[in-house]
């Protein structure tokens, strides 16, 4: 059932002026039965102004009256084309006064970890404007230096879903237009199960590579006169040319 404009102010008027049921208020205004009996007990929607839903044509005397006496009855809403659409409304999201000063850190995640959103989609994921974005985006903001980057999801401003959609939507566009991923960008789309079970990444070739040959005790493999091949040993002094204590002796 479509709901009246003004919902809320329309129950507190409902509430004041009318003998109805909470739960009756509430299916009319699209409310919980315990969210209606906050609004008298005066617990919700405290200094909301009534809004007379008679005097706005969305609901006739005749209709309450009904309602009053008959507390099984469902009052029906009379067809206002000013309601129409009312429900969606666009726009920002609205975003609680207790976490507006944690949108800058997740704008700046989403700019820096997704940077295919588009501004649009970042300003609906957590209800911030263009020109915020943009300030991030260029690091021009007043509070740049401050901000640490803070997943949106963490800090209660979107829905890990609604992340999910935004990023599949940028790119599937993406392809549409025939961009390419980068590396980083397709990393990020790979799932911890399936990254794990890729092949490893190439490593550097080492530094002592071709010696392979050598083994731990300093022998290496040489080829007899038969082309066969054979371990010979290598003296360790050798190496060093170190003359013999017997020839000191001698000089």
């Amino acid at each position: 059932m479509t709901k009246p404009i003004m919902a809320k102010a329309t129950a507190v008027w409902l509430v004041d002026n009318t003998t109805l049921s909470f739960k009756q208020i509430g299916d009319f205004c699209g409310l919980h039965e315990l969210e209606v009996q906050g609004i008298a007990d005066g617990d919700v929607a405290t200094g909301v102004k009534g809004f007379d839903p008679i005097a706005n044509n969305q609901l006739d005397q005749d209709e309450i009256d009904r309602g009053e006496k008959d507390p099984a009855h469902k009052l029906k809403l009379k067809h206002n084309p000013a309601a129409l659409g009312e429900e969606k409304r666009r726009g920002p999201r609205y975003t609680p006064l207790s976490k507006r000063q944690d949108r800058p850190a997740s704008i700046l995640w989403l700019v820096k970890f997704h940077p295919e959103l588009s501004d649009g989609q970042i300003g609906k994921l957590v209800g911030t404007t263009k020109p915020t974005i943009q300030a991030i985006r260029e690091r021009t903001h007043w509070n740049i230096s401050n901000i640490q980057p803070i997943d949106p999801v963490a800090l209660g401003l979107c829905k890990q879903s609604e992340l999910d959609a935004a990023v599949q939507s940028a790119n599937a566009k993406r392809a549409k237009e025939g961009l390419v991923m980068t590396d980083d960008e397709r990393r990020k789309l790979v799932s911890t199960e399936q990254s794990l079970a890729g092949d490893p990444e190439p490593k550097m070739p080492s530094a002592i590579s071709g010696l392979e040959t050598f083994s731990l005790s300093g022998n290496a493999s040489a080829a007899d006169e038969d082309g066969d091949e054979t371990e010979k040993t290598y003296d360790a002094d050798s190496f060093f040319n170190l003359p013999d204590d017997k020839d000191e002796d001698d000089k």
